[in-house]
């Protein structure tokens, strides 16, 4: 495969660099590009374009907004083939899911388009107190500027779009800073919304490392939000470094599901291992921790296992690949440590946990004791626990007995359980007969705790990306 060249993408064209650095495919190593490394001057010239590109995007009218996510939209459904094969040249991801974060994207814009057509203030009931007699008044929404938009590895372009839709919705620009080893979709995205009509410096990617790129861009003045998704240490720094301004953090996860006596079982491991297993577990909502009715906890272990067996390990760009490997050997090394670990504190492990270069075999481990990391940390990898439980109760705060609380499930049929564990669960979203991962991109996503501040989803984020204006006369 000959490693293709590509440069950043500042004020509405390709901007090159002194400095190239290697994107390989995680599964084997092997080169699948070379991109421009940016610096301090390629952000420099970003922050200018995105100047000038905010002031184009604030004139347009809500109406002319979602006109241009809509035409980006209609242009990512035609190149969905050629976007999920970027994702899995970069993530390493199986080629099948890669296709199914490229065709969310388009749900993402199109959900980001409505956003900017509802976009509204309201009329304010002034007279409702005696200083406001004779007056009216009411508040309008408008543009912070410049959003500073940084992205992890795992959904390169979906999770992007979360940041990059609303914010175009809302009238504002971008600079996008994509994870060093993921840069290849939010490249071919700038070209794809150039393409699509956007002005001039409304979307930039600037390549690069997070301490040279990032942390400028967090701290310049002219960005006035910055919107993060990675990791809790990274995100407390952002928040120390940002001064006054604006920021949304989704953070880490260590998703809980509680399987009830009365579950359907099938129904559960159906969505259970998929969910604790598709991108080898790389996702912040991944089931890591399952909690089973002691009634029925044997027989599904038995059906989960079972089931996982099924899943083939093979190369990414095969059809019929569901697992693939980690983003590097290196963390497939912590995650069979973090195994090693659970086993060392008195877990069993039923299968899995072998590591083969970066690629490591879906993990099952019973009886995880609170103690390990895998019970309170965020493994990050294929590996989930299975616990039984006797009183909802107890599984409820065994659930919430870690420092995130991002999104938890629970499968049962008795509604009156259902709500308790909703009502008692500490997570930003409890999701009832499905599993944690389970997000449509139009709801409400964020967390509590550890697992961050603000809610993403295009119509809860752009309230974040915009300004209220209280508009009052006599």
């Amino acid at each position: 495969m000959t490693a293709q060249e590509h440069a950043m993408w500042v004020g509405g064209e390709a901007l090159p660099a002194s400095r190239m650095y290697e994107v390989r495919l995680p599964y084997d190593g092997s080169v699948t590009a070379r991109v421009a490394e940016g610096d301090a001057a390629s952000l420099e010239a970003a922050c200018e374009a995105a100047q000038v590109g905010a002031g184009s995007m604030a004139a347009l009218s809500n109406a002319g907004r979602s006109d241009l996510l809509l035409r980006a939209a209609g242009l990512l459904q035609r190149d969905v083939a050629e976007f999920a094969n970027l994702l899995t040249l970069e993530t390493g991801k199986p080629i099948k899911e890669a296709r199914v974060e490229a065709e969310r994207g388009y749900q993402t814009l199109v959900a980001s388009a409505i956003a900017a057509r509802e976009l509204a203030g309201e009329a304010i009931p002034i007279d409702g107190v005696p200083a406001g007699r004779g007056r009216l008044a009411i508040t309008i929404r408008e543009p912070l500027g410049i959003i500073g938009a940084i992205t992890p590895f795992n959904l390169p372009l979906n999770l992007a779009l979360h940041k990059v839709g609303p914010a175009l919705a809302g009238g504002n620009a971008v600079i996008h800073k994509p994870s060093e080893r993921t840069p290849l979709t939010a490249i071919r995205l700038a070209q794809l919304l150039h393409e699509a009509g956007a002005p001039a410096g409304a979307y930039n990617v600037v390549t690069g490392s997070g301490g040279e790129v990032g942390q400028k861009l967090v701290t310049d003045a002219r960005v006035r939000m910055i919107t993060f998704t990675g990791s809790a240490a990274v995100g407390k720094l952002i928040r120390a470094s940002a001064g006054l301004k604006r920021v949304t953090l989704e953070l880490g996860g260590n998703a809980g599901l509680i399987v009830d006596g009365d579950a359907d079982l099938d129904l559960a491991v159906e969505r259970a291992v998929p969910g604790a297993f598709l991108y080898s577990g790389q996702i912040c909502i991944s089931v890591q921790r399952i909690f089973v009715h002691e009634s029925v906890v044997e027989k599904f272990t038995n059906l989960f296992l079972a089931a996982t067996a099924k899943l083939r390990i093979g190369h990414p760009l095969d059809e019929t690949t569901d697992i693939a490997s980690l983003i590097s050997e290196e963390e497939a090394r912590r995650v069979v440590t973090w195994i090693g670990d659970a086993v060392a504190c008195g877990a069993t492990l039923l299968a899995g946990g072998q590591r083969t270069r970066a690629t490591v075999t879906p993990a099952i481990l019973a009886n995880v004791p609170p103690s390990a990391k895998m019970s309170c940390g965020e493994v990050f990898g294929p590996v989930v626990s299975i616990n039984a439980f006797s009183d909802l109760n107890a599984a409820i705060d065994a659930v919430n007995n870690t420092p995130y609380g991002l999104q938890a499930g629970i499968f049962t049929q008795n509604l009156e359980r259902a709500f308790r564990a909703a009502r008692r669960l500490h997570a930003g979203g409890v999701i009832i007969n499905d599993i944690p991962g389970f997000r449509a991109d139009n709801m409400p996503y964020g967390g509590v705790k550890e697992s961050g501040v603000g809610r993403e989803g295009p119509r809860y984020a752009i309230e974040e990306m915009t300004e209220t204006k209280l508009i009052c006369w006599r």
